[in-house]
């Protein structure tokens, strides 16, 4: 009896105390208070009714997010930008300890034993910066409005032939890439007490200098030194139509830049000058004939700056004479120049860049280069006449004149075959002497009329189909 006794005492107190854990345990985990000692940035909810401190949470994060913003600039006359956090792209959860609170009241007894039993002391806010927000307010147009366009650096070349420079202008942009570093150390981790919140956050945008694409520096890279040849022609009696012409292609030409390796092509610069200024009527030559034509006197402008070229000892791609001596150069040194069929090119062999300018100046026609060209070396150009061709004679035939007889309607010119030699010289000294052309300039016929009696037009067979323009864009139209 007394082992029956002891056991049911046993069993009775097995109970009891199983019924007093399990009601302190219903009771632990029914709390409707945090536990003690915990923590949300920095402020003090243990003990806490769960519920008071959820809705004080909302707004004190609400509070915290009306947190004044001043933003400055370190800029002149720039004023500082003043807004809330919220304004700036903050905001602030803390959804962790949310979860985690939600946590123990969610689930078996177990888990909202254990939730309790291990919950955190220690929780932090959880801010998030939309930068974009900022950059919105602070966009390019703000930056233009503020601080102004960076103004590219320029070049100019002055009436005694200097190479001058403007200086570049360069403005402030606002260097968001540190400033991401500056607001995110800035934003608040916890809660500000009331004497941190009575004064606003402050920060600074930090600025950087923009510079424009063309500056001082990379214009004098480019190596235009100084002038290193001018080539002058006369245009002498020329008539408004040719002068105009050599005018438009001068033009098209005067400011032109190419870089080292660049090929000069003439053909695109008369494309230009055609397209911008036009060409009026003028003599051009065709089949070895003065005509009348349109775009004549072009070939000015490109035999003018072969000699510039020449005297600088570029390397010529593309060249031809004309088929008839020019009046403003000696033989040998002229360039001429057919659309489809004959350009002048040339390359820029300098190991810098080349500026040209070509302009009409009354009645002259001027080509300067200006770039790198040592000072010590020139080139010289010497042409001679190795061989004249004589007249042809040309009959036509007359019956206005006696049978048998004959009359000189239009004296002939002889031909020429020209070569043409350029001179290096280095410090005076002469180191190299090449030949560079031989041209073949076409005698012009002596016209003479006859009268044979015969119905034919003598032996005149010169008449071409294929017709080359020369000096110009277009022959006559017939």
């Amino acid at each position: 009896m007394k082992k029956i006794h002891l056991m049911l005492i046993i069993t009775a107190g097995i109970l009891l105390i199983g019924s007093v854990t399990a009601g302190w345990i219903h009771l632990y985990i029914s709390q409707q208070t945090l536990p003690d000692h915990v923590q949300v940035g920095g402020w003090n909810v243990g003990g806490k009714k769960k519920d008071n401190v959820l809705k004080e949470l909302d707004d004190r994060l609400k509070q915290l997010e009306q947190q004044p913003l001043t933003l400055s600039l370190a800029a002149k006359g720039v004023p500082d930008a003043a807004m809330t956090l919220k304004e700036a792209g903050v905001t602030f959860e803390a959804d962790d300890f949310r979860s985690s609170v939600a946590g123990l009241y969610e689930g078996n007894w177990l888990e909202r034993f254990k939730a309790r039993q291990h919950f955190k002391t220690d929780w932090q806010l959880s801010p998030h910066w939309n930068r974009s927000v900022l950059k919105q307010r602070f966009d390019s147009s703000w930056e233009e409005k503020h601080f102004g366009e960076p103004v590219n650096a320029s070049r100019r070349i002055t009436k005694d032939d200097k190479v001058a420079y403007t200086p570049e202008i360069s403005v402030y942009r606002i260097d968001w890439e540190t400033f991401t570093d500056t607001m995110t150390a800035l934003i608040p981790k916890r809660f500000l007490s009331p004497e941190e919140a009575a004064a606003p956050l402050k920060a600074k945008l930090p600025i950087y200098m923009l510079k424009p694409e063309v500056t001082v520096s990379s214009l004098r890279e480019e190596g235009i030194d100084r002038k290193i040849i001018e080539f002058n022609t006369g245009l002498g009696s020329s008539a408004a139509g040719r002068i105009y012409n050599v005018n438009s292609a001068a033009k098209a030409m005067d400011g032109m830049l190419l870089k080292p390796g660049d090929i000069f092509d003439y053909g695109k610069v008369i494309a230009r000058a055609e397209a911008k200024y036009g060409f009026r009527e003028a003599p051009v030559i065709v089949n070895g004939k003065l005509v009348p034509g349109i775009g004549g006197g072009i070939c000015q402008v490109s035999s003018t700056i072969y000699n510039a070229a020449l005297r600088t000892g570029l390397e010529i791609v593309e060249r031809r004479n004309h088929s008839l001596p020019v009046s403003y150069l000696p033989k040998g040194l002229d360039a001429t120049f057919a659309e489809g069929s004959i350009n002048f090119r040339f390359k820029n062999t300098t190991g810098k860049s080349l500026y040209i300018r070509a302009f009409v100046d009354g009645s002259t026609l001027t080509v300067k280069f200006f770039g790198t060209f040592p000072k010590n070396t020139e080139y010289l150009v010497e042409s001679r006449t190795v061989e004249t061709l004589p007249v042809p004679d040309k009959f036509v035939q007359n019956k206005a004149i006696p049978a048998g007889a004959q009359e000189v309607l239009q004296e002939g010119k002889p031909g020429y075959i020209v070569e043409t030699y350029q001179i290096k010289k280095v410090n005076g000294a002469v180191v190299e002497r090449k030949r560079i052309s031989r041209d073949t300039y076409r005698a012009q016929n002596r016209l003479i009329a006859v009268n044979s009696g015969r119905e034919d037009s003598g032996n005149d067979s010169s008449g071409s189909k294929d017709q080359i323009v020369e000096d110009g864009i277009s022959g006559p139209q017939f």
